[in-house]
């Protein structure tokens, strides 16, 4: 029974996270289409001044912040789970020295 409520509890948690990386690539999608439609319409239309620049460089922040919240933390190991995983680790060092 447990082992049940732990393997769906490991499945919400995969759930969400393909969820989570879903809406990043959705959102890197949008990013890629209208970006450059700006910046033809720039080009096009007022090609003296380059506004196009403060829809890329905000909205590129935006994605990149989106991206370190779904990826980044993760990749330098400071996701969800990385204080349980620190006390485990420094739990664990600390039995080795006793022994």
């Amino acid at each position: 029974m447990e082992k049940k409520h732990l393997e769906a509890q490991k499945y919400k948690k995969v759930k969400q996270r393909v969820k989570e990386m879903k809406a990043f690539y959705n959102h890197l999608t949008v990013y890629c289409i209208v970006i450059p439609i700006l910046i033809f319409i720039n080009l096009k239309f007022e090609p003296y001044f380059h506004w196009f620049w403060f829809s890329l460089i905000g909205w590129g922040i935006g994605l990149f912040s989106h991206w370190l919240k779904v990826f980044g933390f993760y990749r330098i190991g400071f996701g969800k789970n990385w204080e349980e995983n620190k006390i485990k680790e420094i739990m664990t060092a600390q039995s080795k020295k006793k022994a």
